[in-house]
């Protein structure tokens, strides 16, 4: 058997099994990852992998395919969505999660796409339903999720506020926020959102309530605020409110795979063309894991940390 070198959730980068890529899979040579909060969670040992995934953390990465399979041809330029395994210098991926890099976009910053763009068009489009001249409240705006958001729903032609720290406000509404929120101080009662991209979970669920419009929904995709909280059903039924929660790196391969070809009919055309681009707050080299991590961990980047590997 034959050996990489990969990152374990104790962020020692040593050598580890070569991976096989089997049937319905494309073997990748891997240029860049990106950290997410998942990564932070796998290493502390609250978020394992699911059946099946690479026990290396990574959720997303960018790189070459290394052999023919299905469509793709070696050599041919891609980013993928990743259960697992993106801190390595190979991952096998499943095919229906492989994307091509878009026009204009560096293979390295491409890594910071397949996580965000997957994770921001289930949730804002397949299961929130936003569209053109709707309001989109987005939580932790200068995330790698947020800085996404803001762009992908101002090129559907909808209104975003964003809530996050003062220092991220006006590279916020550069990207197309038309308010921004300092959530240390301020409220977000009067939003009145058709959709809320939710991070934080339990601590904002009473007041999400209070800041959808009639008809509103509110999609809880993290619980950075807590995983319990009391909610008020009066309020819930006469705002005729939908709360939905999800969470992507769980389902189903054939979801994974519809959610990945939804995302490269609806999104690859505005990234191609500059509508939406990729926010990469810093590259490291992925043996600088640690001080990425503490980065993240403290909320001080704005977009995505990109760690590169090898080169």
């Amino acid at each position: 058997m034959g050996f990489m070198r990969a990152m374990t959730a104790d962020l020692v980068w040593s050598e580890v099994p070569e991976p096989v890529a089997g049937d319905g899979e494309v073997l990748l040579e891997v240029a860049a990852t990106a950290v997410n909060r998942a990564d932070l969670l796998q290493r502390q040992g609250f978020y394992p992998p699911p059946p099946g995934a690479p026990p290396y953390l990574g959720l997303e990465c960018s790189g070459v395919v290394a052999a023919d399979a299905g469509p793709w041809r070696a050599g041919d330029r891609v980013c993928a969505l990743l259960a697992g395994g993106g801190y390595a210098e190979r991952v096998a991926v499943p095919i229906g999660q492989v994307l091509p890099v878009p026009d204009g976009v560096d293979l390295v910053d491409a890594a910071a796409l397949p996580e965000a763009a997957c994770t921001v068009w289930s949730n804002v489009t397949m299961v929130g339903r936003l569209r053109a001249g709707e309001r989109l409240l987005v939580h932790g705006g200068g995330s790698g999720i947020g800085t996404f958001a803001v762009q992908y729903a101002r090129a559907l032609g909808a209104e975003v506020v964003a809530t996050a720290r003062p220092e991220k406000h006006e590279r916020l509404r550069e990207l197309g926020a038309v308010r921004v929120i300092d959530y240390t101080v301020d409220g977000f009662a009067d939003v009145a959102a058709d959709v809320i991209l939710d991070i934080i979970g339990g601590a904002y669920l009473g007041r999400n309530l209070e800041a959808l419009a009639p008809d509103g929904r509110l999609v809880i995709i993290g619980l950075q605020g807590g995983r319990k909280a009391e909610l008020n059903l009066a309020e819930l039924l006469a705002r005729r409110a939908t709360v939905a929660g999800t969470m992507l790196r769980a389902r189903p391969l054939d979801q994974k795979a519809a959610i990945v070809a939804g995302t490269r009919t609806d999104v690859w055309p505005m990234i191609s063309d500059g509508r939406v681009r990729p926010v990469v707050d810093e590259r490291m080299p992925v043996e600088r894991a640690v001080e990425a991590f503490e980065r993240v961990g403290a909320n001080q980047h704005f977009g995505k940390v990109v760690l590169t590997v090898g080169g």
